[in-house]
């Protein structure tokens, strides 16, 4: 009786895993090495984490942040000791402190995206943003006319960094950033309503 020839072993199939790179930043790529070991499951979706690299959307806003709280500090800094009333002065001095304070967070958010810490927006006329040009003119001033100017740009300041930051929240992806930015979210909210608050501050502001 004729035995069928016994077949040669069948080959080993082995799952190719497809890691599909979505939003990748102009800082820092992506890199992904398959798992050398045949594990016979597929790996588990924690294995592409999706906060551990800045997207456009966090590397803008941490980017712009900054220099932001930069130039806001030296105004800040200016009311401190140039407001006319004494609580102008004792509110300029608290949030320069909180801004500072904002900043040892910011600078090293940047550091753990690989970002520069460099102002890209040197230059560039940025709502909310105080020029080098502002603080020129604030220099310039004294009495009434730089609570003006203080009150009005620092106002601007808190408006727009407050909402850049509700952008970030809604649509960035890393988790240290978003909680940084619902902080100053928070911050820039309490600010706001602290100025209007302010003696002279209804009349600067009209």
């Amino acid at each position: 009786m004729n035995r069928p020839a016994p077949a040669g072993p069948l080959p080993i199939l082995v799952p190719l895993v497809l890691l599909a790179l979505l939003g990748l930043t102009a800082a820092t790529g992506c890199s992904s090495t398959p798992d050398p070991s045949p594990a016979p499951a597929p790996p588990p979706a924690a294995s592409a984490p999706t906060t551990t690299d800045a997207t456009p959307t966090d590397a803008a806003w941490v980017q712009l942040m900054t220099p932001m709280n930069e130039k806001a500090v030296a105004l800040l800094a200016l009311a401190a000791d140039r407001a006319t009333t004494p609580p102008l002065r004792a509110f300029a001095t608290r949030l320069r402190s909180a801004q500072e304070a904002e900043l040892g967070r910011l600078r090293p958010l940047l550091a753990r995206m690989g970002l520069p810490d460099t102002d890209v927006h040197a230059g560039h006329d940025m709502p909310g943003m105080v020029t080098e040009k502002d603080l020129a003119a604030a220099r310039a001033v004294e009495g009434t006319a730089f609570d003006r100017l203080f009150l009005t740009q620092l106002r601007d300041h808190l408006r727009h960094s407050a909402q850049v930051s509700r952008s970030e929240i809604t649509a960035g992806a890393r988790d240290d950033a978003k909680e940084l930015a619902a902080a100053l979210v928070t911050a820039r909210e309490a600010a706001l309503t602290e100025l209007a608050r302010l003696p002279g501050a209804a009349r600067a502001l009209g």
